[in-house]
């Protein structure tokens, strides 16, 4: 039933003007600093540990504005899964080189990190795009949570997600034939194929795959940032330059190459970042819990 109520809520503020639905939003977000303890805890630790040159207070009021953009990437999902394409067009301001993986002879890697406009950027990539789109998700416990995820993100046509616990062999043999993979490589999904590389100076587990899987395929590596803009304006999406020298031969100074390209995203917008997640979590071998 609860998730029934939150697909209907989702379908219904999608028919709203996007500053409404951002009003709404943002009280949401203010709603879910409140009650959710335990994700609030999560995301000032993170901050606390990413931005340790600042006080308690900015930290806090960074914690706040992270929230409220979290409220809106919640509600805003609807009108990702159910507008018009042609709405989501005018909505959503492209720059930079939207069309590169329809050119390119190399398959091609969008690097995407975790900004709450992130389904904005794969809508952006699905709009836009004749090639095939490939990507990868964290499957929900929910059934009908996962149903509408899938439905959402391949409404538009012309993509595939694979199960991130599933084999990596469908989707390797899909970017050897020639599809678009969108990647998300900013989250920890623990120690296997990953190394300790710095993010904002503290060691993260990060996947080495980027690197590996570029070298592997001979893959052009292009980065992608979404960004929500205030009330009804609409999203930005930032199709940048190719990565130049990446991959190299060395994976790890590929990662930390890719960990620092972050940063700096992060800290152009440091309250749509998604800090909610526990970036921390796994830790070297005897070192103590970061949360």
């Amino acid at each position: 039933m609860g998730a029934r109520i939150l697909l209907g809520t989702l379908w219904l503020f999608h028919w709203l003007p996007l500053s409404a639905q951002a009003f709404f939003g943002r009280a949401l977000g203010r709603l879910l600093h409140a009650v959710a303890g335990s994700r609030r805890r999560i995301a000032l630790r993170n901050v606390e540990l990413c931005f340790p040159e600042k006080s308690l207070f900015e930290r806090t009021q960074l914690v706040r504005e992270h929230f409220q953009w979290l409220g809106r990437s919640i509600l805003e999902r609807g009108l990702l899964w159910y507008a018009p394409a042609e709405r989501l067009k005018r909505l959503i301001r492209i720059e930079g080189d939207v069309g590169l993986a329809e050119r390119s002879e190399r398959p091609v890697m969008w690097l995407v990190p975790h900004f709450m406009a992130l389904d904005v950027a794969g809508v952006s990539v699905l709009l836009y795009q004749t090639r095939k789109v490939v990507s990868m998700y964290q499957e929900q416990s929910n059934p009908q949570i996962d149903a509408a995820i899938r439905r959402g993100r391949l409404r538009l046509g012309n993509a595939e997600i694979f199960p991130r616990a599933d084999s990596a062999k469908p989707l390797l043999r899909a970017i050897r034939r020639g599809d678009a993979f969108f990647n998300l490589p900013d989250m920890d999904f623990g120690e296997r194929d990953a190394a300790y590389v710095p993010f904002f100076n503290v060691p993260a587990a990060t996947l080495l795959a980027p690197s590996r899987l570029a070298r592997a395929l001979n893959m052009v590596v292009q980065p992608i940032v979404a960004e929500a803009l205030p009330g009804g304006q609409g999203y930005r999406v930032r199709f940048l330059p190719p990565l130049e020298h990446f991959p190299s031969a060395d994976a790890l100074a590929d990662t930390a190459a890719m960990n620092r390209w972050i940063e700096s995203e992060i800290r152009s917008s440091p309250a749509q970042y998604l800090w909610v997640h526990k970036r921390f979590k796994t830790r070297p071998a005897g070192e103590p819990s970061l949360y």
